[in-house]
């Protein structure tokens, strides 16, 4: 395993958490070389301010890492795993009243800040943190199998389009699927039109990486789940060429598939009972004579026409006919997950995963799943009033309406017209991608709204 606690029966250093309000009680518990050496290295328990605390013989005896106050929290998450890369290595136990969600977080933070994508040239963060010991009254199965989860997605975003493209997406998918003894398949190249994937195909086919739609099994009883990720593994915006400044990010426009692939891994590594369908269209959209072009107008796999008016909305063509496919069974739910659209971004910023839900009950509980596990995502809606934005007249749908307003929504609304039950689907707008270092999360690839929906997953699926 790429993660691990340190082992429960070694011996272990506390590490201390201190909130500001709280010093002086510490402080009077504290034996005095300890309380004199924090006095005089200015310790108040600030967020994020860590001080060692010196043995005898100079040697650490422990640590205290400052909480801060309830406000200052809120202004983030994962905070204790700020102390993880600070502190001398060797095996540490967490010390103070923790409620069990603090308790998660603590532990599943403490992982992911040893989190390293050194693929490409040795990391210039130190290759061991701190071990920590798990805390008690946690599952640490499952927090390992969340934070390998996570790894994967990661992993699968970071690495360049040179080295990720649809081929490089099957690979990871089929050992994902050989690592669980699930059961797996490709459908490539021409072999899409014959079985009645026109749109995956559409996107694809400029490419000299054939287009592909992979599907994978797994579980024998249980509700239904059907996972869809957008997988386009670069994103040039086709003929609608994109500008240099916006292709920059665009190995990350197959965030939805590496999501939904860490996600299946945190299910069956957990063995969850339900029957899981993942479904991941994977494609390359690129510029080439054969590109599919503005003004085109493509029959889908469910017999809806789209007339094309912006090849660079694209994630939404190849989602289209994986819906269809996942719909045909009816699953008790279908997730669909995408970097799909800017107008998120500029809605909720890179932090926040909105996602939309015709149901109250499902949406609601993964709102307050999202809380419980510091996986924050916002409900937006189906706004049934902008329907007639995404009907251009000349077709049934269309993939980039005019004028630029609700561009989210509209994306979401052209997505639920390939579902039959809107009360069982969930569509994730996601990011993918951390800007900056923050506890836990490195810039880079970033995994959002997977744990939460694990989380929420015994109500979600009722």
């Amino acid at each position: 395993m790429r993660f691990a606690f340190a082992d429960p029966s070694a011996p272990s250093l506390p590490l201390h958490l201190v909130e500001e309000s709280r010093l002086e009680d510490f402080l009077s518990v504290c034996p005095a070389p300890h309380r004199n050496w924090l006095k005089a290295q200015g310790f108040t328990g600030s967020l994020g301010q860590l001080c060692v605390l010196p043995g005898e013989e100079g040697q650490p005896q422990g640590a205290v890492f400052g909480m801060g106050s309830a406000s200052a929290r809120k202004r983030g998450r994962f905070h204790v795993a700020a102390a993880a890369p600070r502190l001398p290595q060797g095996d540490w136990h967490l010390a103070g009243d923790l409620t069990p969600k603090q308790a998660e977080e603590a532990a599943l933070g403490w992982l992911l800040a040893g989190y390293r994508f050194d693929r490409y040239r040795p990391c210039d963060r130190p290759a061991q943190i701190a071990r920590l010991k798990a805390p008690d009254g946690i599952d640490a199965a499952r927090i390992l199998a969340i934070a390998e989860g996570e790894a994967l997605t990661r992993d699968l975003i970071n690495t360049p389009a040179s080295d990720m493209g649809p081929d490089e997406l099957e690979d990871a998918f089929m050992a994902l699927a050989g690592r669980h003894d699930a059961e797996a398949r490709a459908i490539r190249g021409e072999e899409l039109i014959a079985q009645n994937f026109p749109l995956i195909h559409a996107v694809g086919r400029a490419s000299p990486r054939a287009p592909r739609l992979l599907d994978m099994r797994w579980g024998q009883s249980g509700p239904s789940l059907t996972l869809v990720g957008k997988g386009v593994c670069f994103d040039t915006g086709g003929l609608n060429l994109k500008p240099g400044s916006s292709m920059g990010l665009m190995k990350k426009d197959m965030g939805g598939a590496a999501t939904v692939l860490g996600l299946a891994h945190m299910i069956m590594t957990l063995n969850l009972p339900i029957r899981l369908r993942v479904l991941v269209p994977a494609v390359e959209n690129a510029v080439s004579g054969n590109s599919f072009r503005p003004q085109d107008i493509l029959k889908s796999r469910k017999g809806l026409t789209v007339e094309v008016n912006n090849t660079d909305a694209e994630g939404r063509l190849v989602l289209a006919d994986a819906l269809a496919l996942a719909d045909e069974e009816r699953p008790d739910l279908i997730v669909s997950m995408a970097t799909l659209t800017g107008a998120a971004r500029v809605a909720v910023g890179p932090d926040l995963a909105p996602f939309y839900c015709d149901d109250d009950a499902r949406a609601h509980a993964l709102a307050l799943a999202g809380t419980r596990v510091a996986d924050p995502v916002w409900r937006m809606p189906f706004w049934d009033p902008y329907e007639p934005m995404i009907e251009p007249g000349i077709a049934d749908l269309d993939n980039a309406p005019s004028g630029g307003m609700a561009g989210s929504i509209t994306a979401a609304l052209f997505l639920r017209r390939f579902v039959s039950d809107s009360r069982s689907y969930l569509h994730f707008d996601i990011y993918g991608w951390q800007p900056k270092d923050a506890p836990a999360r490195p810039r880079g690839g970033v995994g959002q709204g997977a744990r939460a929906l694990l989380d929420a997953l015994p109500e979600v699926l009722k």
